[in-house]
């Protein structure tokens, strides 16, 4: 292993096979910190890995599995050292309203965004506590603020997600953890173009999307700053939290927001007549 500064941090980033967690990944590597890439597809994971050099290793991980979570504890441990920052970033939606999911997809939202997290965090716990240090950083959405027409589930889960977070993170205030959550909006992922595909999630284009090398910046940003919470962008992000606190207003600001989503959605798929199709497609919103 080559030498390491002493501001080296030791990731491993769940999800990372693509979109955010990818390049979180690449952006951390950059500033020279030493990554874990995990996520549930293995190829694609290790051959994303293969391409940062050799800061950075992959892993399999379902998030689902109590026992996958210790495997890349160990896997990371072997690699690098002890894990310093985990990114709990992998998440997965299925688009549609509640009523068009099936019971299956909606156990898939909450078991992978939800318990998945939920798993990774109270492993991540144990671990650090023993070792005396660490930093969870939680990658959760807008959506734990604002609930949305087309992600009733997804949205549900990072409502949960947040409290969640929260709670532990006051649980644990006198031990020597750190805990941040961050909050992306829409972010450009492959994902965004299967979004696009289905009408239901029009609201989605109602504001402008961002690259995900953007929201990398603000989670690698936050290894060093370790802010408690971070909403994105800075002033629109406050202003949906507000929103988001009365169901009134919601029932109001909401179905606008719909409407002009539904308008851009059309400009974009005009010119070529793409993804017209009205079938709900599964994607992942912002994370994995």
């Amino acid at each position: 292993m080559s030498e390491v500064s002493e501001n080296s941090r030791v990731l491993l980033v769940t999800g990372a096979a693509s979109g955010i967690g990818a390049a979180i990944a690449q952006s951390a590597v950059a500033r020279g910190h030493r990554v874990m890439l995990s996520d549930v597809n293995e190829q694609a994971v290790q051959a994303r890995a293969l391409s940062l050099g050799s800061r950075a290793a992959g892993c399999v991980l379902d998030v689902r599995d109590p026992a996958a979570w210790v495997k890349a504890f160990e896997a990371t441990e072997a690699a690098f050292g002890a894990v310093d920052v985990l990114v709990n970033n992998a998440g997965i939606t299925h688009t549609g309203h509640a009523s068009d999911l099936s019971p299956r997809q909606h156990r898939d939202i909450l078991e992978v965004n939800l318990l998945g997290s939920i798993t990774g965090t109270c492993t991540a716990i144990e671990r650090m506590t023993a070792q005396g240090r660490g930093h969870i950083i939680t990658v959760c959405s807008m959506t734990s603020f604002l609930p949305l027409p087309g992600y009733a589930t997804y949205c549900g889960s990072k409502h949960g997600l947040r409290a969640f977070h929260h709670s532990v993170a006051l649980e644990e205030r006198d031990g020597p953890l750190d805990f941040t959550i961050i909050h992306p909006p829409s972010t450009r992922t492959d994902m965004l173009e299967q979004e696009l595909a289905d009408p239901a999630c029009a609201i989605s284009f109602a504001e402008k999307s961002y690259a995900p090398e953007e929201i990398a910046k603000t989670v690698v940003d936050a290894i060093v700053s370790k802010p408690v919470e971070v909403v994105f962008p800075p002033l629109g992000g406050r202003i949906q939290r507000i929103a988001g606190v009365f169901p009134r207003l919601m029932r109001w600001v909401i179905p606008l927001a719909e409407a002009k989503g539904r308008r851009q959605r059309e400009r974009i798929i005009a010119p070529t007549g793409r993804h017209r199709s009205d079938t709900a497609r599964p994607s992942d919103r912002s994370t994995d």
